[in-house]
C-alpha cells in the first residue's frame, strides 16, 4: 500500500522542512535537499533525523 497524498502533502523533512519525494515502491520518503530517506514501515512514516538513511546507502525494505 502507498501513503495517501493527503499525507504526502503535509509531511516534511524534519531536518530541513522540505518537500519530500516517495521512493519507487513506498518504502521510504527522499529529501532531495538533506540527500536522506525516511523508511517507510508497515504504512507508517518514521520522521526521525536519526532514523534515516543516506540516500546513496537506501536499499529499500529489509
Amino acid at each position: 500500500m502507498t501513503l495517501k497524498k493527503e499525507l504526502l502533502d503535509i509531511l516534511a523533512c524534519p531536518q530541513c522542512k522540505g518537500e519530500l519525494m516517495p521512493k519507487p515502491g513506498g518504502d521510504g520518503l527522499a529529501c532531495p535537499r538533506c540527500k536522506v530517506v525516511y523508511p517507510v514501515k508497515d504504512d507508517i512514516p518514521i520522521m526521525l533525523v536519526d532514523q534515516a538513511v543516506p540516500e546513496e546507502e537506501w536499499t529499500g525494505s529489509k
